[in-house]
């Protein structure tokens, strides 16, 4: 190995180095590591062997069959880390001091928010912020705060309290959970339902990961059901959810702004609402603490607050 050019002013890491170098360290597999980067083997294998150079320091234990990192290349991997958040940190610096709604918005939405806000937040960027270039990604809730800490995505939209640090949440509303029945079902159509009723019904939940199963999980506890009680897991997405509920397999709790779009195309569901006060959830925005769009992200809140008026929850002030 060797060693760094010694007398005059010593070579530097290129910033290349080193997203080949932490992508490798990330995946242990170089093929894997390009493919995340978007650039040929040959070239990050190079970019490494160049950063080695530079360093004058083994970073890898090259085998036939995998990577590992040496001492000092996990001792590196985490500087080169820190160096590439801080490098993000200026580009975003940088964005934000351009005009506001400008540029890129990678906005992370889970999918029990998606289909029902969506055109909403569309249509609010369409029309009042022509500039913007929105990405959407949707994804659960785990995925999409990993993506939030790391940069991958600038804002989400999806149901709080996350309780998790450096994540500022910007409340949009509280919706009620609806009761959603097989036709004729005994708590259809009444406007009344006590929570405890919740105790012996046939319920119908989400996948795990999902943050609405949790939330249901939740209303099922204070409702005083029983947590050995029966509980099918067979759906993925709403929409299955629904179907199962139509062919009579149970109940399930929706979100009011799911309602019309899930269940307006059977005829097999009925409906009940439960009394006062009744099991909600809050949606908000979230964006790291102290994030350089800040001000740009609070008036976007503010803005979609009022673009979501036509829904039938209730705005939180902000």
């Amino acid at each position: 190995m060797a060693s760094p050019a010694s007398g005059g002013r010593p070579r530097q890491p290129s910033l290349a180095q080193l997203r080949a170098f932490a992508a490798v360290a990330e995946h242990l597999h170089f093929r894997e590591a390009a493919a995340e980067i978007g650039m040929s083997q040959p070239a990050l294998s190079g970019a490494v062997s160049a950063l080695e150079e530079t360093l004058g320091v083994q970073l890898l234990e090259r085998t036939t069959r995998k990577v590992l990192l040496s001492p000092a290349g996990e001792r590196v991997a985490a500087r080169a880390r820190t160096v590439l958040e801080a490098v993000g940190d200026l580009m975003e610096e940088a964005e934000a001091a351009r005009a506001p709604f400008t540029g890129v918005l990678r906005l992370g939405v889970i999918p029990t928010v998606a289909p029902y806000l969506l055109p909403a937040v569309l249509r609010l960027v369409h029309d009042a912020y022509p500039a913007l270039d929105l990405q959407v990604h949707e994804e659960q809730t785990t995925s999409l705060l990993d993506g939030l800490a790391h940069g991958r995505l600038d804002l989400l939209l999806l149901a709080v309290p996350l309780g998790v640090p450096q994540v500022t949440e910007l409340p949009l509303f509280d919706e009620d959970f609806v009761l959603v029945a097989p036709k004729d079902h005994w708590l259809g159509g009444r406007g009344d339902i006590p929570r405890e009723a919740l105790r012996e019904l046939d319920l119908l939940l989400l996948d795990e990961g999902h943050c609405l199963r949790d939330q249901a999980l939740d209303v099922c506890r204070e409702a005083g059901r029983d947590e050995n009680a029966p509980m099918t897991t067979s759906a993925a997405g709403l929409s299955t959810l629904v179907q199962l509920v139509a062919g009579g397999l149970g109940v399930t709790l929706l979100p009011r702004t799911a309602l019309r779009v899930e269940t307006s195309r059977n005829d097999q569901l009925t409906t009940g609402y439960f009394a006062d006060p009744a099991p909600s959830r809050r949606i908000a925005l979230a964006m790291r603490t102290g994030a350089a769009r800040q001000a740009e992200f609070e008036e976007f809140a503010r803005a979609l607050r009022g673009a979501l008026k036509g829904l039938p929850v209730r705005m939180v002030k902000g």
